[in-house]
């Protein structure tokens, strides 16, 4: 019998090399999964470093962060006293500039201590990070009577009074900035200090001049 009646009565001869490249295809799956799972291995651990990297409980970032909340939080409640009852023009601007930046630098630091991992409140001592013994109020911050007088008054007297309360607030809030700029090395934590180095700096001194304008003016 000849070859081509071999191949009509068994049909197509089975190709050569036919299992080797049947082989190659099943190790090329097989690479390409294991390359899949190194990449998902290698993602994992960057994520975990990245994660170990993170200020952690008892970090001079975690208590800047925290103080520096509450201390946003003040400004918003002042400002937003100072807005409803002034008819300075320039103090109700400063105090919008006041309410809407600072609202927004807590949501950013809020954001920073859930992704650091650790709970927004503490029962930490304020500026403990500082190596400072705080009992109370931070420096700065206004007390519950000053608060209380000046939602009770409007016009230049709310203006007065205001800016009395706002410098010293804003100067106890670049010391804290000042602070965590000398120990941070993260990225993030270094720009909001700066930011807030320059701004509130800027805002005391437009708070003077605006001081120096009232002085004789009348109290409502």
């Amino acid at each position: 019998m000849t070859l081509a009646k071999k191949l009509d009565s068994s049909g197509a001869e089975p190709k050569p090399g036919g299992g080797i490249i049947a082989t190659i295809r099943r190790m090329s799956s097989v690479l390409m999964l294991l390359g899949i799972m190194a990449l998902f291995a290698l993602v994992v651990i960057l994520w975990l470093n990245n994660r170990n990297a993170f200020p952690s409980e008892g970090s001079p970032e975690v208590g800047f962060a925290r103080d520096m909340i509450v201390h946003h939080n003040q400004a918003v409640q002042l400002a937003l006293l100072l807005y409803d009852r002034s008819e300075n023009e320039t103090l109700r601007t400063m105090a919008l500039d006041m309410l809407l930046s600072q609202q927004t630098q807590i949501g950013q630091m809020q954001g920073w201590l859930y992704l650091w991992g650790v709970p927004i409140a503490s029962t930490d001592l304020p500026m403990a990070w500082m190596g400072m013994l705080v009992e109370g109020l931070m420096p700065g911050m206004a007390t519950d009577q000053q608060i209380a007088r000046l939602r009770d008054s409007s016009g230049v007297d709310a203006d007065r009074q205001f800016i009395a309360l706002m410098i010293p607030h804003h100067e106890s809030g670049i010391h804290m900035a000042q602070a965590i700029m000398g120990v941070t090395h993260v990225p993030a934590v270094q720009k909001l200090a700066s930011s807030i180095i320059d701004t509130q700096q800027r805002e005391i001194d437009e708070l003077r001049q605006v001081s120096t304008q009232l002085e004789n003016s009348p109290a409502d």
